[in-house]
């Protein structure tokens, strides 16, 4: 890096004026709203003003382009802020921040990287009316890289893109992440922070607005700025403690020359700027009354000293690689042979290792557990390209989502279920942000046997349907664990592949075709009597029990859902009316929010159903799988006693 080189006065004035617009504009914003958190946003002025006209190199008429240095608002509340720095470089107009908070804008209070699907509903439906509307209510916010509404999740974000520009791009650009102090007492930044400084992400700076309150209260270590200098010293980054609100201090430390990660200790006044409520509690999350808040813009309008310069972005270096992942796909059909036996959770290891041969931007991430997720395949053949995040399953997710940034990289990550509801946060919030990440959990449900009900991923599918526009696959068997896997690559948004520790038999031939929400029959007859709904090790008790109600000449039909989310309720349906409208569903998962509830809510509008559920009824025990199976009434006996029980009041029903 260059030396420094100190601004002149007029730079350092021009950097003044900004921040003190980014003020004016904030409390107009806010106030207009009757919602926001000027507080916030006025300790940052300064920070602001520096990164984006002093420090960072961007394209201010493209955000999202792959040269820019990236930007992450860790706390997400100060949002009007980022808003304010976008009128500054032009890409957003001064009367579209006034919008904060409208039912029919982009602009939340926290920051969201997209429009609602509910304003965009609204917005078509009423187009008639409001056709004339700016048109950045139909957009994406392309400066957002990803939503931030809960704190302590942005520094994870960051380090994925840092670890992507160091080690996959081998570019230039770097990662800037402002973060509040309050969000220091969340245990997911301390996961990051390790991270960082493991894998030497010098391309990262944080900055810490240390302005000393937080919500209710003050702040664990207030404005004890020595006492967050040892902790990031001893996590190993590259610590400078400086005043918040002094541009230069600011600009010389936001220059210097990097050699692991640097944090920016901001010692900040909340509120900076505003007499009544500066560094005073109560002010936190409070827009200002209409007429204080005039009273102040007025104040810090009259500061603002006229001058001829103007301060423009600097231009990125162009070193980042042109990326494309469309079309990705698996090069070839599954080679298993019929009857062969593996486990879904080693066949995801294979399929992705496969994956990853033909296309040199698919990455993996695992949280210390590649030996039993099978990633190590991947690991072994593609060692450059994993990236081992060891247990800390709330960081993997945010790196996960920050390697995926951009459509960087196609990114899978893989754990035990169990430990993906550690990280429901973070995958909320994915979700929120449209993340491209495709996960894998393993070891679900009672097939983890003697590991104990802890490992037991037994409430996954509750988890991941919950979230929108998620899709949720749940393979029977090798091929289609390699059809889910090709799937997911191709479908957009987060995806989550749900696989079993134990080995079961090939059931399918390796050219059947497969759909994202189309269920596949199995096993039928024209003599059917009863449809049970069953996938993963359940699709293999529901064979067997149908080999034993065979010999009562009892027939049952069999079908695999495949896509637990979305569902196929009109196949399901269709096949339950030939049997009389008996439908079982077969599921190792608890009964609260998995496939028979997800069923259940859609067949209460149908007549003539009667249809039950077998699911898991309350915490399991050690012990060795087939056991737990029929100790908790979901094996081949209980399918083959649910049958004729169904039969059975079917018959006493007429």
């Amino acid at each position: 890096m260059e030396d420094y080189h100190k601004p002149d006065q007029q730079t350092i004035q021009v950097l003044r004026n900004i921040a003190n617009r980014l003020r004016i504009n904030c409390i107009k914003a806010t106030t207009a709203a009757g919602n926001g958190h000027p507080t916030s946003c006025c300790s940052v002025a300064e920070i602001m003003s520096v990164l984006f006209f002093h420090t960072m190199r961007y394209r201010p008429e493209d955000p999202r382009h792959y040269n820019n240095d990236r930007f992450l608002l860790s706390k997400g509340h100060a949002a009007p802020a980022l808003y304010a720095m976008w009128v500054e470089t032009g890409f957003l107009k001064e009367n579209e921040m006034f919008s904060l908070c409208h039912g029919d804008t982009s602009h939340e209070s926290h920051t969201m990287h997209v429009t609602s699907p509910l304003i965009c509903f609204i917005i078509q439906y009423h187009k008639d009316k409001v056709h004339n509307q700016s048109s950045f209510f139909f957009q994406k916010q392309h400066f957002v890289e990803v939503a931030h509404g809960f704190l302590g999740q942005g520094l994870g974000v960051a380090c994925g893109m840092a670890y992507t520009g160091k080690y996959f791009d081998k570019s230039s650009y770097r990662v800037f992440c402002l973060m509040g102090d309050g969000e220091m007492s969340e245990g997911s930044v301390w996961e990051a922070m390790s991270f960082a400084s493991y894998y030497q992400l010098d391309n990262l700076v944080a900055i810490l607005d240390i302005n000393r309150l937080g919500q209710s209260d003050t702040t664990p270590l207030q404005h004890h700025l020595d006492k967050y200098y040892k902790r990031f010293e001893a996590f190993g980054w590259h610590a400078i403690i400086i005043d918040g609100h002094s541009v230069e201090e600011l600009c010389k430390a936001l220059s210097q020359p990097r050699h692991q990660p640097t944090v920016i200790i901001a010692k900040t006044i909340k509120g900076k700027g505003i007499p009544a409520a500066e560094d005073k509690q109560g002010w936190h999350g409070k827009p200002l009354p209409k007429d204080m808040a005039e009273m102040v813009t007025k104040d810090w309008q009259s500061r603002i000293t006229n001058t001829n310069k103007h301060l423009y972005p600097s231009a990125p270096i162009e070193d980042s690689p042109p990326v494309s992942l469309r079309n990705i796909r698996m090069p070839s059909a599954p080679s298993y042979k019929a009857g062969e036996k593996i486990s879904t959770r080693k066949a995801y290891g294979m399929a992705l290792a496969k994956l990853g041969r033909y296309y040199e931007r698919v990455v993996a991430l695992d949280g210390d557990t590649n030996n039993l997720t099978f990633s190590d395949i991947f690991k072994n053949e593609h060692p450059n390209r994993f990236v081992e995040c060891y247990v800390a399953q709330q960081n993997m997710v945010s790196v996960a989502v920050g390697c995926a940034a951009r459509d960087r990289n196609l990114v899978f990550a893989s754990t035990l279920a169990s430990f993906f509801t550690r990280a429901h946060d973070q995958l909320r919030m994915a979700a929120m942000s449209e993340s491209n990440v495709k996960l894998c959990g393993s070891h679900c449900g009672l097939s983890s046997g003697e590991e104990g009900p802890s490992l037991m991923g037994l409430e996954d599918f509750a988890m991941f349907r919950a979230l929108p526009s998620s899709t949720v696959f749940y393979p029977s068997d090798g091929v289609t664990a390699e059809k889910a896997m090709d799937l997911a690559a191709s479908t957009k948004g987060l995806c989550y592949i749900r696989t079993s520790r134990q080995d079961c038999p090939i059931i399918y031939n390796s050219n059947e075709d497969f759909h994202v929400g189309q269920a596949k029959v199995v096993y039928q007859s024209k003599d059917d009597q009863v449809t049970v709904v069953a996938a993963g090790m359940m699709i293999h008790e529901a064979l067997a029990a149908a080999e034993q109600l065979k010999k009562e000449r009892i027939s049952i039909r069999i079908i695999d859902p495949f896509t637990i989310k979305p569902l196929d309720f009109k196949t399901i349906i269709d096949h339950g009316r030939a049997t009389r409208g008996r439908v079982l569903t077969v599921e190792d998962h608890y009964y609260e929010g998995g496939l028979g509830e997800a069923l259940s809510s859609v067949m209460v509008n149908e007549q003539g159903f009667n249809t039950q559920c077998l699911a898991v009824s309350h915490v399991p025990r050690s012990g060795k799988p087939h056991e737990l199976l029929k100790i908790f009434g979901i094996d081949r006996d209980a399918i083959a006693q649910a049958v004729r029980k169904l039969m059975s009041s079917s018959s006493n029903a007429k």
